[in-house]
């Protein structure tokens, strides 16, 4: 059974920073695309960052570069995301996904998410 955890949210005043974790039980990251999205209220689901099963690919979502990291546990399942910098606009449920790749295309799995907030 496949089951991702976020956990790490809370509220962080601007310039604030916070560390989200998925922790990913049920998977083999090998044929896993490990991604972030977030969903602020009244807007639709919008991809933050993703970790591909290529080890050292990464990518970021323009308007989090350059304060946005995603990375990977070097032993365990566990994806995380640290946000610097934060800004109001960074308000939203953060949800972690794992997206099939290669034998296990087609897959996608979701967590509960997380909520980050952050004054005006």
């Amino acid at each position: 059974q496949v089951q991702l955890v976020e956990s790490g949210g809370g509220l962080v005043q601007p310039g604030g920073s916070l560390r989200l974790s998925c922790a990913a039980s049920g998977i083999n990251f090998v044929f896993y695309d490990m991604m972030w999205y977030r969903q602020a209220p009244g807007k639709e689901r919008e991809l933050v960052a993703r970790l591909s099963s290529i080890p050292g690919v990464t990518n970021v979502a323009e308007p989090v570069k350059g304060r946005f990291t995603i990375s990977r546990h070097r032993t365990q399942n566990t994806v995380y995301l640290q946000m610097n910098n934060l800004k109001p606009e960074d308000t939203a449920v953060y949800y972690c996904n794992a997206h099939g790749v290669r034998q296990a295309a087609g897959r996608d799995y979701w967590g509960q998410g997380t909520q980050v907030t952050v004054p005006s």
